[in-house]
């Protein structure tokens, strides 16, 4: 579904280059759930933002069902992103000015979904145990309320690929195995998942797991 070939990403820091990701490939088969683990600074938020096309590398590509996303203009991208791809994000990034119920809805008009919107964010609030918070603006929720929001929202327009940066960094426990439980299940009906991750709990999840060192990618031991 998803590959990434001899992707390199490097910055430039006080005059010196940095590399983030070293000649990187990666190969996601449809319906496989890949969970990528390394430490902190190893690379892997900047990995998961060059497969949902938000971040160019420096070098090499990624191709989504053997398109090259990075040939594509900034708006085509765009689009591979809005009807395609569900991000997870470790912070959340839910606009604070709107209730979780308009989050959600904002992210099913950008994708164009065409069926009910409500019965939609309905049901996936009540997945997530978070039906009767939908009328509340992020502000007023808690931490695991705004991670359930941001679970639903990405994946409220049924995504081919789910991409999930570290999403219980924040959590406790609890909410830490209903996330797990939650994308087990999507995982089941079909979603594409890489997870990327410095929690060991998480490796179980995968179908698949990578291991990422100072931006190389190699095989689990």
């Amino acid at each position: 579904m998803i590959c990434a070939r001899r992707v390199t990403k490097t910055y430039v820091s006080a005059g010196t280059v940095v590399p983030a990701l070293d000649e990187v490939d990666l190969s996601v088969d449809e319906g496989d759930f890949v969970v990528v683990h390394g430490s902190s600074g190893s690379g892997k938020t900047t990995l998961l933002l060059t497969l949902g096309g938000m971040l160019c590398p420096t070098s090499g590509t990624v191709f989504f069902r053997a398109g090259d996303i990075y040939a594509l203009s900034p708006w085509r991208r765009s689009r591979y992103r809005q009807r395609h791809v569900g991000f997870i994000f470790q912070k959340f990034f839910l606009l604070p000015y709107l209730t979780a119920f308009d989050n959600i809805r904002l992210a099913l008009t950008l994708h164009g979904y065409q069926g009910d919107q409500e019965q939609r964010i309905v049901h996936l609030a009540q997945r997530l145990g978070i039906a009767h918070r939908l009328g509340h603006r992020p502000w007023q929720l808690s931490v695991g309320e705004q991670q359930r929001v941001a679970m639903a929202r990405a994946t409220a327009g049924a995504p081919e690929l789910i991409l999930a940066d570290e999403p219980t960094g924040n959590l406790d426990q609890a909410n830490s195995e209903a996330f797990a439980r939650f994308l087990l299940d999507e995982n089941q009906h079909g979603r594409t998942i890489v997870l990327v991750t410095h929690d060991e709990s998480l490796l179980r999840l995968g179908n698949r797991t990578v291991q990422l060192r100072s931006g190389r990618l190699s095989d689990a031991a």
